[in-house]
């Protein structure tokens, strides 16, 4: 028996090719879910010491003491629950039309060559059009409601869906088609089997940007005409002078943000667990 020590772990081998790893105390906390927020933590140290050191005037950089202060104000007076409930909705049903489309025409481009000839093109075309540019169509079309505001998220998140399923789609490696045929496999039943499959981790690679697209491009949208919502909040707050305000909604943003990016991770460890590169995660 042999024992090979390093700065991580320790791999004790026995008999031959057997191997097995003894995870250090070190790499069990990397692995620890509290790792994963031990950056956010960080970030709110520096920045009282850069408000301490720069001695920045409060209505420019308020201190994180001020920013939680108006954080408490905004929640106990129930703005925040408000502006929170319909950002979410909207998100939502963006996502959940631009998860749609994006998905849709990312088959029918992915899995058909005269879908690609007539898709890829145009949505390659169309994702260069910058969405701020945009929302002024938007509210023509759709007038000034909770349509254009949906739409627009919807028609953000539709490229990140489409370019990473239609990528994953073509990168699936011909022999798992192959051998999927030599087992009998018909055409609907490779791609429920090997390339919807192959394709997954690519499709959620989009799905993590996309998330974080939603929540930046909601920011315009609630910024244009609206009444309600975290945009709102900021937009009230600019016309005020509360950078505190300001400072609290970007807060949340960031927290949706990163709560999204846990929930695609759970989902990745759940349906990748057949990947060992997941697994180890």
């Amino acid at each position: 028996m042999t024992a090979v020590s390093s700065g991580f772990e320790v791999v004790v081998a026995s008999g031959g090719s057997n191997e097995h790893r003894v995870s250090s105390p070190w790499r069990t906390a990397l692995r620890s879910p509290w790792a994963y927020v031990a950056g956010p933590v960080l970030l709110l140290i520096f920045w009282q010491l850069a408000v301490s050191v720069l001695h920045a005037p409060a209505n420019q950089i308020p201190s994180p003491a001020n920013v939680a202060k108006a954080l408490r104000e905004l929640i106990s007076d129930g703005q925040l629950g408000t502006a929170l409930v319909v950002s979410v909705r909207r998100v939502l049903l963006g996502l959940l039309l631009g998860l749609g489309f994006g998905s849709v025409l990312a088959m029918l481009s992915g899995l058909t060559e005269l879908g690609e000839q007539l898709i890829d093109s145009v949505m390659h075309m169309f994702r260069t059009m910058p969405v701020l540019a945009l929302l002024p169509l938007f509210v023509v079309w759709f007038g000034i409601g909770e349509e254009a505001k949906v739409l627009v998220i919807a028609w953000a998140v539709t490229f990140p869906i489409y370019i990473n399923l239609f990528a994953g789609i073509k990168a699936v490696d011909p022999k798992l088609i192959e051998a999927g045929q030599v087992l009998g496999l018909r055409r609907p039943g490779l791609i429920r089997q090997v390339i919807l499959p192959g394709a997954l981790p690519q499709f959620l690679t989009g799905l993590r940007l996309a998330m974080g697209v939603s929540w930046l491009v909601l920011v315009a949208a609630e910024e244009i005409n609206a009444t309600s919502g975290l945009g709102y909040l900021i937009t009230n707050a600019e016309n005020l002078m509360q950078t505190d305000v300001i400072f609290a909604a970007l807060i949340v943003y960031s927290l949706l943000g990163l709560t999204s990016d846990i929930l695609v991770r759970l989902i990745e460890r759940w349906t990748l667990a057949w990947r060992t590169s997941y697994v180890n995660r």
